[in-house]
């Protein structure tokens, strides 16, 4: 009888032990395979966050609304024909309506070449007027015509705004040269020199401002002296 009860024990002890091995693996496995669902959604994020090489990037085109803009169609070597209305100061003779023609040649967008030739009428000088009858020049002598060659550059380019929606192309320029005048019937070499503001409202229309002195020698007045003849003048110019 007690050899019968100690197999029954023996019996449910090794039961009993290999059930709780079962559980364990049953356990073990179930750990395994979440262990396996986990890397698997690990890897797939990945996969998304860098994507392999050889996959083709998505090409992005920007919907960009581009302006219009005019440039000014003036080439660097052009002509330029126009003719102005001003005031000449004639050295001790008054300042008196003058009026002119100019052509320029641009040899590049910097320089230029102006040819001019103007005219004016000299008034009387103080002597003149306080002594009664006297008359230092005839009427033809008084009349003084200058033509002379100039170099320009220019200098400053920029533009010139009327309002908000209007911007006008423009630049400074300085320029010099050298010509003749006749004046009191008698012709003198004459050097000139100075500066002009220019504004383009189109491709072939300019507007001029410009200020000039032209000196030379002269002893109409009894004394040899350098003269300063200074011309201020406003005009308009054709490119072709």
């Amino acid at each position: 009888m007690e050899r019968r009860i100690r197999v029954l024990l023996l019996t449910v002890a090794v039961a009993a032990l290999s059930g709780c091995a079962t559980v364990s693996g049953w356990f073990h496995h179930r750990q395994d395979a979440r262990d396996e669902q986990a890397q698997a959604r690990e890897d797939a994020r990945r996969a998304e966050q860098s994507p392999d090489d050889d996959t083709t990037p998505r090409v992005v085109d920007p919907q960009v609304e581009r302006r219009k803009i005019r440039v000014p169609k003036i080439r660097s070597a052009n002509i330029e024909l126009g003719v102005n209305y001003g005031a000449l100061s004639v050295e001790d003779f008054g300042t008196n309506p003058s009026y002119g023609v100019t052509a320029a040649y641009h040899i590049t967008e910097d320089f230029f070449f102006q040819g001019e030739y103007g005219r004016t009428k000299a008034g009387r000088t103080s002597f003149e007027t306080l002594g009664g009858n006297i008359q230092l020049l005839t009427p033809p002598e008084r009349h003084f015509t200058y033509y002379d060659l100039s170099l320009g550059y220019n200098f400053l380019p920029g533009e010139a705004f009327l309002g908000r929606g209007l911007a006008l192309s423009s630049a400074f320029y300085v320029l010099g040269g050298i010509g003749a005048t006749d004046f009191a019937g008698d012709k003198k070499f004459t050097v000139n020199f100075g500066a002009g503001y220019r504004v383009l409202p189109s491709d072939w229309l300019a507007v001029h401002i410009t200020v000039q002195d032209r000196a030379f020698q002269s002893s109409l007045l009894g004394t040899t002296k350098l003269t300063n003849n200074i011309e201020m003048r406003i005009g308009t110019t054709v490119f072709f």
